[in-house]
């Protein structure tokens, strides 16, 4: 099952060292907290990295995002929609749930229910209503409900602005028609009262008064008053010239993502490589970003503080192709997360990750084998020449450059330092509370496997085929020609995840015993090698052989090719040099990221299936978060 998050608020259950404690004082400094033993009252502190989630009753739904039944998954976010803005708010009160019950027409302990769900698990498919035996028996008359939402939807959110009432005699004229009992006339004006502002003025008034109200003030974006409030994520090629780490010559500009927070310009999380950008790289982000920086902060040694975790309440990113992918959008709405694009010609509401970027590149520029713009700017300097530093080491320097002096000096906008602003927020000051330790995400392994690219594949006897690559494992094997349940005519497609740095195994998700399984190449005998590297391998192959059909076996010959001329220009060409560092890094990495378990284990009782399936399970993936030793060069 998928672990619930960490919480470290005061009075939360808590595990340490095997046992439950309590949550006696927040943290202050974001290493440590007091825990209370809820037997003897004896008070102790606890390091953060030791703590853990208690073992709750009911866990995060554990099927892969994709899995989710549409229709069940629309109504948990509908329930999340509702709940959001009170969602780990320590100043709500039971006035603020009654009402919101009331407006919503549904009773408030049901209000009470989805909160604790959501807060304890973290994810909205937590929200999807269980199968219980008083099924049916519920104070939530859909229908009305979707009567309302459709007539306030056709008669209120319009250009004509009819008034309340005249919303109000619609609905009892609808409800009159469906032979159901019309709602209270102020259980419709509170819904009316309820609705987003932006978009009940954009619906009555346009776009040109809803942005002329609502659009952000240079330097300020609505509704970042905390932190993780709004964040920004965004691209750049980065103005450095990096050199291979074996023959150390230049290789060429890596490209840079970035995330930060619009409260405090807090740099949360970023990568650096030499792939182009794309979902890959926007979900590898996103999970450094989510997740504590301890590990990463030790592979390079470095003391600094990186206080930044968890999840935010919005993602605001620009209109490229990568910020538009289901894998994302899917992995956000499980997450609660908003996901917006900025709007088009509007840079406005991009200014602050553009100028981040902008600050980090210019310190970048001091160092050697810095790139510039132009001709001009670079005068006389030779940029290949002075490159000294290979990936690995300038992620080193660039996690340095953003903690121990970005997030150390004063910021212009905000009055003070990035970490300064972050820990205000966090902690509160004399004018205003903070909004307190965010929750911590403990399932790395599954955070990582929803921010993945995935398709849908059927399995043959031969095992499952993606881009014409074979994989098997006898773990398939009770899924060959499997017929869809829905569909006696139809195969059964299942859901594949893959590391485009290495597609050497793809993950394979088992819906009934809703897990995630590595499955290998069928030949193993075959090369570990990137998307781009295959890619470019397929295209030689249709070239060379144009009347033959495609398979793997021709590819890796064409590959092989590929292979002996790398090896024979690898000190000639910059281009090929590049290529091969990314391979380098790229397969490393990869293996890293997704690490495996000694033994698997089924989240489901059911004893024929686990009996089936537990000689031939393949290793699961562990936890971590580490990357590839640095190689340090003194010259």
């Amino acid at each position: 099952m998928r672990s619930n998050p960490l919480v470290l608020t005061h009075g939360n259950p808590v595990q340490y060292r095997g046992k439950t404690y309590l949550i006696k004082q927040e943290s202050i400094n974001f290493e440590t907290v007091v825990l209370c033993d809820a037997d003897t009252g004896e008070l102790t502190e606890a390091s953060i990295s030791e703590l853990s989630p208690p073992q709750a009753k009911r866990k995060a739904a554990s099927k892969d995002l994709s899995a989710q039944d549409p229709k069940a998954l629309a109504k948990a976010k509908a329930k999340y929609e509702l709940i959001k803005s009170l969602i780990n708010n320590p100043n709500r009160k039971t006035a603020q749930i009654k009402e919101l019950a009331k407006m919503s027409g549904v009773h408030y302990t049901s209000i009470y229910n989805w909160l604790r769900e959501f807060e304890t698990t973290g994810t909205v498919s937590a929200l999807i209503r269980q199968t219980r035996s008083d099924k049916g028996k519920t104070l939530l008359d859909e229908k009305l409900n979707s009567i309302i939402t459709s007539c306030i939807d056709i008669h209120f959110l319009t250009k004509q602005k009819k008034s309340a009432a005249k919303v109000i005699v619609q609905i009892c004229k609808a409800c009159a028609k469906e032979g159901i009992a019309a709602p209270h006339p102020n259980t419709i004006r509170n819904r009316i009262k309820g609705l987003d502002s932006y978009q009940k003025l954009k619906a009555r008034e346009g776009n040109k008064a809803a942005r002329d109200k609502y659009a952000p003030i240079k330097g300020h974006i609505p509704g970042a008053n905390f932190p993780l409030a709004i964040t920004q994520i965004d691209h750049t090629l980065i103005d450095m010239i990096l050199v291979d780490d074996v023959s150390r010559q230049p290789i060429g500009r890596p490209w840079l993502t970035l995330i930060m927070d619009v409260y405090s310009r807090m740099v949360l999380g970023f990568y650096i490589s030499f792939d182009p950008p794309g979902n890959l790289s926007t979900g590898l982000c996103l999970s450094y970003a989510f997740l504590r920086k301890e590990s990463w902060l030790a592979k390079f040694d470095i003391e600094a503080k990186w206080p930044c975790w968890g999840k935010p309440r919005t993602i605001l990113a620009d209109n490229a192709r990568e910020f538009r992918g289901n894998m994302l959008k899917k992995a956000c709405d499980e997450y609660g997360i908003t996901l917006e694009w900025r709007p088009v010609k509007t840079p406005h509401y991009g200014g602050h990750i553009e100028s981040l970027l902008g600050t980090l590149n210019e310190e970048i520029k001091a160092l050697p084998g810095a790139a510039f713009s132009n001709p001009k700017m670079r005068g006389t300097y030779n940029s290949d020449k002075e490159a000294v530093m290979s990936l690995s080491e300038f992620e080193r320097c660039f996690t340095i450059l953003c903690t121990e002096i970005y997030h150390q000096k004063k910021h212009s906008q905000i009055g003070m330092s990035p970490l300064a602003k972050w820990e205000e927020g966090i902690f509160g000051n004399d004018q205003a509370k903070g909004i307190g330790m965010p929750p911590i995400i403990v399932d790395e392994q599954r955070l990582k496997l929803d921010l993945m690219p995935y398709e849908i594949r059927t399995v043959q006897p031969y095992g499952i085929v993606w881009d014409h690559i074979e994989y098997q494992h006898d773990v398939l094997r009770r899924w060959i020609n499997a017929q869809d349940p829905e569909n006696s005519k139809a195969k059964q497609k299942f859901l594949c995840r893959r590391d485009p740095r290495d597609i050497s195994s793809i993950w394979f998700y088992d819906p009934e015993v809703e897990q995630h399984y590595q499955i290998p190449y069928r030949n193993t005998s075959h090369p570990a090698v990137s998307i781009w590297e295959w890619r470019k391998a397929e295209k030689r192959a249709e070239e060379s052989y144009p009347d033959m059909p495609i398979d793997e076996n021709l590819i890796f010959s064409a590959y092989d090719k590929i292979a002996e001329v790398v090896d024979k220009a690898k000190k000639e060409t910059k281009a090929v040099r590049k290529e091969a560092q990314r391979k380098r890094i790229g397969i490393q990495s990869a293996k890293a990221h997704l690490q495996q378990e000694s033994k698997p284990t089924d989240s489901k009782s059911d004893a024929g299936t686990a009996k089936a399936n537990k000689a031939v399970a393949p290793k699961r993936v562990v936890k971590t978060f580490e990357i590839d030793d640095m190689q340090e060069d003194d010259s």
